[in-house]
């Protein structure tokens, strides 16, 4: 087996709403995959369909080498993004919980959770309430839920959500280890900075289709046009005319512009000296979100990457 998880061509409707529409995907064992796109794009639908919470209405999925992820449940570790812990348990007496869900015996047990609340840093929170938490600790003690039992496979809807940037960053390192150990990692998130940086694989979705997929150097590959920062004193806006120059933004002492393939940087910097005085001058390459808007194209809807549901019941 080489794959973790392999979907064929998957639909999901819910009357006239078509949630996921033929979506086809083989994530590699041991890779660090994002599925990234706005609120109802169809990220959670299809984790839940991943999970067997949730069935197709056709094609076909294979989780771990099963049909179902049902079948092999006490292999996947889940964490959904509608996630509640019992309030009145202790941390110790919720991990306990969790464990024995998934077959973790007393000495094994009590090993491992001493040990993944070390690396979180809520040892010595082990014996406090839940309901003493912060809303940060809290998410973090469901992550150590979910990966307790030392799961082949880790899927985590919007781990990130309501995150600080220090527990965001942990949370990161924590599923870097993870890959480090040979674990399969899948995560859904609209945060597109923090994939970029995260992932093997990404997988761009948007109204229920994927859009692309790939490594970031693959997906950048398939768009030639680049990105100049310039910062100094002086009025940019003029070279908004300049030829080659796709599209532009500009603010106080800032400019960035985007020129096509063929367009010499060097011409754009010696008109920008001509008419300002620079302290930066840098070329890039086009981010995640500049090229997911690309791909959305002339589409009649604003893609939302807010915190909120866009479509009717939630779905995502």
């Amino acid at each position: 087996m080489t794959h973790a998880v392999q979907l064929s061509e998957i639909v999901k409707r819910y009357g006239e709403f078509t949630a996921v529409d033929r979506f086809s995907l083989d994530v590699e064992i041991g890779q660090i995959v994002g599925f990234l796109g706005p609120n109802g794009a169809g990220k959670t639908t299809t984790i839940r369909m991943i999970m067997s919470i949730l069935y197709p209405d056709s094609g076909r999925i294979s989780v771990l080498g099963h049909p179902r992820a049902i079948d092999v449940k006490d292999r996947i570790g889940y964490l959904p993004e509608e996630r509640g812990l019992y309030r009145k348990m202790t941390i110790d007496q919720t991990l306990r919980y969790f464990g024995k869900l998934k077959g973790l015996h007393r000495r094994d047990l009590r090993r491992r959770i001493g040990e993944c609340l070390d690396s979180i840093g809520l040892s010595d929170w082990r014996y406090k309430r839940v309901e003493a938490l912060s809303k940060g600790m809290s998410q973090k003690l469901q992550f150590v839920a979910t990966i307790l039992h030392r799961p082949e496979l880790v899927i985590l809807d919007e781990p990130f959500s309501g995150l600080d940037p220090i527990n965001m960053d942990l949370l990161k390192d924590l599923v870097v280890d993870l890959r480090r150990q040979g674990t399969t990692v899948i995560f859904s998130t609209h945060q597109m900075e923090q994939a970029q940086r995260l992932c093997d694989r990404l997988v761009l979705i948007n109204r229920g289709r994927k859009l692309i997929e790939g490594t970031m150097e693959e997906i950048r590959s398939r768009f030639s046009s680049r990105i100049l920062q310039l910062e100094g004193e002086g009025d940019f806006a003029s070279l908004a005319g300049s030829g080659g120059v796709l599209d532009s933004e500009f603010t106080t002492g800032h400019a960035r512009l985007e020129i096509s393939a063929e367009t010499d940087p060097d011409v754009i910097l010696r008109r920008a000296l001509d008419i300002a005085r620079l302290s930066r001058f840098e070329i890039e390459r086009l981010d995640l979100h500049e090229i997911f808007i690309k791909l959305v194209g002339d589409d009649d809807e604003t893609p939302d990457f807010s915190d909120k549901p866009s479509v009717p019941g939630g779905l995502k």
